[in-house]
């Protein structure tokens, strides 16, 4: 039996310099991810089956079985599994925990089954199953290119916390695209943003909040009139940087003192909100 963690992310940066012609967007984004974790477990059983703690979670429309069903489909192995996934990460939320989940599916069962595929082949199968697959087997602190598979690890971020607020709002259907539909040429931008951010890494620079950006943030809090009052109401309560996950509905600050982190987290958690607090980590290689 095998467990391992699958840890939420946050972009730290997420532009989009324009669309493709393969109809994707051209991205580029720094990628963290957070101490917030799934739980996976495996076992080897002749036949395959995937459960959770979580009655909303559905096995058949996950990527854990699309990468399960995509290894075998690769090593032609006949080998089944018992996978229990217990799930932490909130769905649908912007923190890639199905993306993350898939991520640990391909690890642990390349290693369970002796399959000794190479990472650069698991790399390859994750970009097939979702943009940010390939970074969850990276972990830490990566610059995301292309459509988000092209990885380039960076120097760890400073340890931070994190406080997370995933709204109480009707679900989005096809959120990301039409967060995506929604963007206009003016929300375009060069790449530039993200690049002050890897320099300041690469040189060992003090982070500051300012090298924080998101453009869904230009649509996002317009189009989904919910998400700009939450974010509103955070910093009334003391948050002083907001920022979407992703394509959200989560939205995110960063904190350096853990008092600080837990005294927003305490407030916003007494205002009966979905609240997590998490640190910056979580390295898978």
């Amino acid at each position: 039996m095998l467990t391992l963690s699958a840890p939420a992310k946050i972009n730290l940066t997420l532009e989009v310099l324009g669309k493709r012609a393969d109809g994707y967007h051209e991205i580029r984004s720094v990628l963290q991810t957070i101490t917030l974790c799934d739980r996976l477990t495996f076992a080897q059983d002749s036949r395959l089956t995937i459960s959770s703690n979580l009655s909303e979670w559905n096995a058949g429309q996950s990527l854990v079985s699309k990468a399960v069903a995509l290894l075998q489909n690769y090593t032609g192995t006949k080998h089944g599994a018992s996978i229990n996934v217990e799930k932490h990460i909130p769905l649908v939320a912007g923190l890639g925990g199905d993306s993350s989940d898939a991520a640990t599916t391909l690890r642990a069962l390349n290693g369970l089954w002796d399959l000794k595929l190479p990472n650069t082949r698991l790399l390859e199968l994750a970009a097939q199953l979702g943009s940010d697959v390939s970074f969850f087997l990276y972990g830490g602190t990566a610059l995301a290119e292309g459509r988000g598979e092209k990885l380039t690890p960076l120097p760890p971020l400073p340890h931070l916390w994190i406080m997370l607020v995933v709204p109480r709002i009707p679900p989005i259907p096809n959120k990301t695209a039409r967060l995506y539909a929604s963007l206009k040429p003016n929300h375009f931008t060069d790449g530039k943003i993200t690049q002050r951010l890897v320099d300041t890494l690469k040189a060992s620079k003090k982070f500051d909040n300012s090298l924080l950006f998101n453009t869904f943030e230009n649509v996002a809090f317009t189009r989904f009139a919910e998400l700009d009052t939450y974010r509103k109401h955070l910093i009334k309560l003391g948050a002083k940087d907001v920022h979407l996950a992703g394509s959200g509905p989560t939205l995110f600050t960063l904190l350096e003192g853990e008092a600080q982190a837990r005294d927003l987290f305490t407030r916003c958690h007494n205002q009966g909100m979905e609240t997590y607090l998490a640190e910056t980590g979580e390295v898978i290689w």
